[in-house]
């Protein structure tokens, strides 16, 4: 940055937490344009660049906004019944060109919660009822057109194991109603887009042979057979999640798995794989046989065996705003402090592939910054400032 090169923000006199280097006890963040442009220790520092905004921190803990890597925000709106239910195609088990983009409503009154909170992306999407439910996208919590709000799209593809699937179409007396079947579909679905991609590539080298008949479901699965896409497995007991896995083995898949209620009895086999679990919600009751081992020690356990997590509230069950207190209740059942917070920033974003934008207070990331007085992660706890794409918003 030039000498003469006008600071929008400059928040001094802070204890910046990076979360991808160490902490800088008295430091200084810099944002010009959207982006943090500089940041470092107050110790010695001469402004050459004047700011037009400067907010003393006063020794406050300045952390990147927050990260839930599985919600359905904007997708169930809040207050609403059928009208603002726009999670579950449940009239069609395979549904992979299903675009959250195309159902989330941004003006739903819990983004802005979420962002008063600290939480300033969140990935949103389709919910469990399909065994193929469609394409995730990871957005910002701030904004009115979801196209300016978007930070990838698609992050992922869902698709969904166990009970949800099964109860769906019990009911319609329709396939699946066992795991197997469910397994199946899934299995059937990779199949057919797989010899589409071999089709469309044999078309290609070879002129005399036609292109294949445009398929959308095919097209949309391309980028995940492709690995250019992962996973995203909804998956709560531990055979589900072998099978999550033994699907993505036979079809050489990226993928990880979400909730992974039970994943703490084989912490170590998941760790060897390796695969990431996006751990939640914590904070609930057990609603069903699913759930029966849920234990908000998972986390700890998961992460003592080495495997890569997140905290997730899967909001609509948990609201976004109370994304911090489930990393907290997690640090009472012994994951320690540092990870909860890696948990809840850098954690999530390197999982989702993200972590280039946000997720860490890193230069040329996005200025998306959550100032605390207490410590976040209790109940007590509210921002005093929340500074979202380089305004302040809180």
């Amino acid at each position: 940055m030039g000498p003469n090169q006008q600071v929008d923000i400059r928040i001094v006199n802070a204890r910046v937490l990076p979360m991808d280097g160490p902490e800088i006890p008295n430091g200084y963040v810099e944002i010009t344009g959207g982006i943090l442009s500089g940041l470092g220790t107050m110790e010695g520092e001469a402004f050459a660049s004047p700011a037009a905004e400067t907010l003393d921190a006063a020794g406050g803990l300045l952390l990147p906004g927050f990260v839930d890597a599985h919600t359905h925000l904007g997708m169930w709106e809040d207050g609403l019944g059928f009208e603002g239910d726009d999670g579950n195609e449940d009239t069609d088990p395979s549904t992979p060109h299903l675009r959250a983009v195309d159902a989330v409503n941004p003006t739903d009154r819990c983004f802005r919660e979420a962002l008063e909170a600290g939480v300033t992306t969140v990935v949103t999407g389709p919910g469990s009822a399909n065994p193929i439910g469609g394409q995730l996208c990871a957005m910002k919590t701030y904004g009115r057109r979801i196209d300016d709000m978007i930070v990838a799209a698609p992050v992922a593809m869902k698709m969904a194991l166990g009970e949800n699937p099964k109860g769906v179409y019990h009911e319609k007396n329709q396939t699946p109603v066992t795991r197997m079947a469910t397994a199946a579909l899934i299995r059937e679905q990779l199949a057919r887009a797989r010899r589409y991609s071999e089709d469309l590539l044999k078309a290609e080298e070879d002129d005399e042979v036609d292109e294949p008949e445009f398929d959308t479901r095919c097209e949309a699965l391309l980028p995940v057979i492709r690995r250019e896409l992962p996973v995203h497995f909804h998956a709560h007991r531990l055979d589900d999640i072998f099978t999550a896995r033994r699907i993505a083995r036979e079809f050489d898949l990226r993928y990880v798995i979400v909730h992974g209620t039970e994943g703490h009895k084989a912490a170590d086999l998941l760790a060897e794989e390796p695969v990431p679990v996006l751990c939640g919600p914590l904070l609930c009751d057990r609603p069903k046989p699913e759930l029966r081992e849920l234990t908000p020690a998972s986390p700890a356990l998961l992460r003592q065996a080495g495997v890569d997590i997140a905290i997730i509230t899967d909001h609509p069950v948990i609201p976004e705003q109370y994304l911090p207190l489930c990393a907290g209740l997690a640090v009472r059942e012994g994951l320690s402090y540092d990870e909860a917070l890696r948990a809840i920033t850098i954690g999530p974003a390197r999982i989702l592939g993200i972590e280039g934008r946000v997720g860490s207070l890193t230069v040329g990331k996005d200025a998306d910054l959550v100032l605390f007085r207490e410590d976040p992660l209790t109940i007590a706890a509210r921002p005093e400032a929340v500074i979202a794409g380089g305004r302040r918003v809180l």
